[in-house]
């Protein structure tokens, strides 16, 4: 897996796609379901999660936890609007990423491990996006929330699409990480993140939402149905590792992905001076 394919599929290092791993025959173990012995399915009616794979609402009579920072809106957007979003995203050249992914990101480039912040390329979003946007602060949740970075991503099934276990950096996106879900039902998977602080900038996440109070076999099920809204926000932002498994890919899937700034780079911070630029652009559409 230390060939370069980024030119071929958009792979690279340890990520693999099917057309890599056939093409390079690369033989590498997936996540599965069936690793996750312990697993909650998360009801987006009650807000609590089940134990178990599959969801009887209201009939849930198995053991059920606490899960807070999940929040669902189903329906979010319409058939009309999902069909005319996608229709007009096409229309934007897709690029290649990686784990048979392809994406379009509209946002300021980022150095993660440097953390450092330039404007780059960043002109705004598209204009078909802009109500996705504006329809935010009809969700309580969403009160203030300014955009700084929205990515579109594919997921096919025909190309093994995939995201590994991970958090969003803690160092530049905010603690709201929004998720709009397209053209198909999908899962996100979460299970609780026990490595450094220093992994994912971490160590500038809020203290008191660092831990996940559950053993470490948990696993929990967060549905993402066809056009809802989902916001992942405290503890299950901050204490838990996310991916989305290869077998939770039925069809094509794009969602798109919404970022906001931490407080130091949001007017009245610290670094307010280093993100004036990205705010201005953030505010057109094209």
């Amino acid at each position: 897996m230390e060939t370069d394919r980024s030119a071929f599929c958009g792979c690279k290092g340890i990520r693999t796609c099917l057309k890599c791993e056939e093409h390079y025959s690369i033989g590498k173990p997936q996540l599965t379901l069936s690793q996750f012995q312990n697993c909650y399915s998360y009801c987006p009616h009650c807000n609590i999660a089940v134990q178990g794979t599959s969801l009887d609402h209201p009939n849930h009579t198995a053991e059920s936890i606490s899960f807070p920072g999940v929040y669902i809106k189903l329906e979010f957007i319409s058939r009309e609007e999902e069909s005319s979003l996608i229709q007009d995203l096409d229309s934007i050249p897709w690029d290649l990423s990686q784990s048979g992914r392809r994406k379009q990101n509209f946002g300021p480039k980022c150095n993660f491990k440097k953390r450092r912040l330039q404007l780059g390329d960043f002109k705004g979003f598209p204009e078909t996006t802009r109500f996705v946007q504006e329809r935010f602060s009809s969700i309580d949740i969403l009160k203030g929330y300014q955009t700084i970075e929205q990515c579109s991503l594919e997921y096919d099934s025909k190309n093994g699409a995939s995201i590994d276990p991970h958090i969003d950096d803690c160092w530049i996106w905010g603690e709201r990480i929004v998720t709009v879900n397209l053209l198909s039902d999908s899962v996100l998977t979460l299970v609780p993140y026990r490595g450094e602080s220093k992994r994912y900038n971490l160590d500038l996440a809020p203290a008191e939402y660092r831990c996940a109070s559950v053993p470490d076999d948990v696993a929990v099920r967060v549905p993402m149905p066809r056009r809802s809204l989902l916001v992942l926000y405290g503890e299950a932002r901050y204490a838990w590792e996310h991916m989305v498994l290869r077998e939770d890919i039925a069809q094509r899937r794009v969602c798109l992905a919404y970022r906001e700034f931490t407080p130091p780079y949001l007017p009245g911070g610290t670094e307010e001076s280093k993100s004036e630029q990205v705010f201005e652009k953030a505010k057109l559409f094209w």
